[in-house]
């Protein structure tokens, strides 16, 4: 199994996270974003630069993920292509997304965009906690352990 993060927009509390569990369990990790990021020295982490425009970062990582990966991801259309592929998908705060639960998220997204675009105001996300990051820790250790 190997672990992939859209690491543009991924919060560095998330990343550190991911860190740690790849040298716990060794586990395979590549970051994938549109600019060079900081990354432990380790055999089983790195990170893979690709050119800035929309969805790059988002379509290296589902040409180069295999079934049964693991991709931490904000991005719900991606999160979708991943499902598609045979991986699973997690976001920031936790919640696993894959084929029980990708349909009604993205329905959602949409939903939401299609208010937002005809001019109805809608609330951002909940700022990111603790609390987030803990929940995004719990999750990682039983989705891993379960593709395993």
């Amino acid at each position: 199994m190997h672990v992939w993060i859209d690491a543009d927009a991924c919060p560095s509390l998330v990343k550190d996270v991911v860190f740690r569990t790849s040298k716990r369990l060794t586990l395979r990790v590549t970051l994938v974003a549109n600019q060079s990021i900081a990354v432990p020295q380790s055999k089983l982490i790195n990170c893979i630069v690709v050119a800035d425009g929309a969805d790059v970062a988002d379509s290296h990582i589902v040409d180069h993920m295999a079934d049964g990966d693991l991709v931490v991801t904000g991005d719900i259309p991606l999160a979708a292509r991943v499902v598609d592929k045979g991986g699973t998908a997690i976001d920031v705060r936790g919640e696993v997304l894959d084929q029980a639960t990708i349909g009604s998220r993205l329905a959602m997204r949409d939903l939401m965009e299609s208010m937002r675009s005809g001019g109805m105001e809608t609330r951002g996300p909940k700022p990111f906690s603790s609390k987030d990051v803990q929940a995004f820790a719990n999750s990682l250790d039983r989705i891993v352990a379960k593709l395993r």
